[in-house]
């Protein structure tokens, strides 16, 4: 991607590039699964890592990468790393919300929102269907004739 993603910048496109596990090749991949958990498969991810900085990315998401790999690229390229022990974090809000009934293994959860939604849809639906919702008091009344 080290080519377009060149040809983007040179044109004032700001992108942020993705290494690692990258959806769009789950195909080629096999499955979602972690990257980069045995050395030897290093070299041709750090390289896309270095390639994706040289290009002109403004930074680069480590997707689903082992830890010490992840480190090391943060360690090697000048941009900032997006990902689990990178420059930045990141997690999938859904996720970190309690939202997701099965979240990955590297996802802590902050909250455990999910029941309050479902007992807020709830309760809406049954002020609908009972018409108590909505009232005089969440519409817009027609203004009052000037004299």
């Amino acid at each position: 991607m080290a080519e377009t993603i060149a040809f983007l910048v040179e044109r004032g496109v700001p992108v942020m590039g993705h290494v690692g596990l990258t959806p769009q090749a789950i195909n080629t991949l096999g499955s979602f699964r972690a990257q980069g958990r045995d050395e030897d498969d290093w070299a041709p991810i750090e390289a896309d890592a270095r390639a994706v900085a040289d290009a002109g990315a403004f930074s680069v998401v480590l997707e689903a990468i082992a830890e010490p790999l992840a480190r090391r690229i943060t360690a090697e390229v000048a941009i900032p790393t997006i990902g689990i022990t990178c420059d930045g974090q990141i997690l999938v809000l859904e996720d970190m919300l309690g939202l997701s009934p099965r979240v990955p293994k590297f996802v802590k959860r902050f909250g455990d929102l999910g029941p309050s939604i479902e007992l807020a849809v709830k309760s809406y639906a049954e002020d609908v269907r009972a018409r108590h919702f909505p009232s005089p008091d969440h519409v817009y009344p027609m203004r009052k004739a000037k004299d």
